[in-house]
């Protein structure tokens, strides 16, 4: 029951201030973020914040945030910090991430403040503009629907006139200077196009999310693929939403995705989490996969085995990607004039039971 919930996560908390090292002054997790993780109410957080506060495990600054409370209230030891914003936290493919960030930074008695935006470029204005009051050493971000104009772009000029260290992952806005460690998405979405066409598929369609520059680049692998085979009205078989209607696309677009299956043997998604929904979508209606058409995904997370039929996917690289990362960031921390690039990973390509072969 929530009423004891509070009491988990007030120990929760105090176990991760002492592992992630934090110090005096150092900002500890907001309620949102402490709702996402933990899975509760506003209500059961703020109980467990107060009790923290009592205990003088943390001190609450009306307007400005939750920070960790020591003697004094000074800071010791003169760690490091690395600020941390990432988009989501607690599924798919981003603990692993975020736990590949923090293994570096602990490795190198670095202190990490995470930051959870759901996505939300309003989030991330909050979390730059706290993680730069408290100045950290540098930043690891994950932009917020990084195919749309953004309002932050003065932020990011000011973290850099601040000579602030930043990387990005998993993409980056176009207009950013910044290096960025992300998978290959282009290749990602032609090796999955190409296996299909492969496989013996000719009539492909494909689900992309249009507010990130993943699903762009993706985009941009699926149509390289069928050009490259002479199909050159790809496009009309393509169907965009936005990551914030994701929830209600199979009930909003329910027409269109069955019109694309009816016209479709098979369907390039997004990521895995997109796929073991149209799988999902399909099984309540009757359409067997991949007998009647196949669908394959991109991230190879934990949600490509644990569905009924094994999706065929491409490998992210997860921890390896947080821990580059944390590392690139490391480099430009300790020598501050070293030219840092883009660190691109190569996909790979994972083969299981969600394709079939047309011979």
């Amino acid at each position: 029951m929530d009423e004891y919930k509070y009491l988990a996560i007030v120990e929760w908390a105090k176990k991760y201030i002492e592992e992630q090292h934090l110090l005096p002054d150092d900002r500890f997790l907001s309620e949102n973020e402490l709702c996402s993780i933990h899975n509760v109410s506003r209500q059961t957080v703020r109980q467990a914040l107060k009790m923290l506060e009592s205990e003088n495990v943390i001190c609450r600054v009306r307007g400005s945030g939750t920070f960790v409370k020591g003697a004094g209230g000074e800071r010791t030891g003169g760690r490091l910090s690395v600020g941390v914003i990432s988009t989501y936290f607690s599924d798919y493919i981003f603990p692993s991430i975020v736990t590949g960030i923090e293994s570096v930074l602990k490795r190198n008695h670095t202190a990490m403040q995470l930051s959870i935006t759901q996505n939300q470029v309003f989030e991330e204005t909050q979390a730059l503009k706290n993680m730069i009051a408290h100045g950290v050493s540098g930043l690891i971000v994950e932009p917020s629907k990084s195919a749309l104009p953004n309002p932050n772009q003065k932020l990011y000029e000011e973290i850099r006139a601040k000579n602030i260290p930043l990387v990005f992952f998993n993409a980056k806005y176009p207009w950013a200077d910044f290096p960025c460690v992300a998978m290959d998405d282009t290749v990602a979405g032609k090796l999955v196009t190409d296996y299909l066409f492969k496989s013996g598929h000719k009539k492909i369609s494909a689900i992309f999310a249009l507010d990130d520059i993943q699903g762009h680049k993706r985009y941009q692998g699926f149509i390289n693929s069928c050009e490259e085979r002479g199909i050159v009205t790809a496009e009309q078989n393509v169907l965009w939403y936005s990551t914030s209607e994701r929830a209600s696309l199979f009930s909003l677009s329910e027409s269109r995705i069955l019109s694309l299956l009816k016209e479709s043997t098979a369907v390039v998604c997004y990521n895995d989490k997109l796929a073991v929904e149209l799988l999902n979508f399909c099984k309540t209606r009757g359409i067997n996969v991949p007998e009647d058409v196949s669908i394959v995904g991109i991230d190879d997370s934990k949600l490509a085995t644990i569905c009924d039929v094994h999706l065929t996917t491409v490998k992210h690289p997860h921890q390896v990607l947080g821990e580059m990362a944390a590392e690139k960031l490391l480099t430009m921390i300790r020598n501050p004039k070293a030219e840092c690039e883009d660190s691109i990973c190569k996909p790979e390509l994972v083969i299981r039971d969600s394709v079939k072969i047309i011979k």
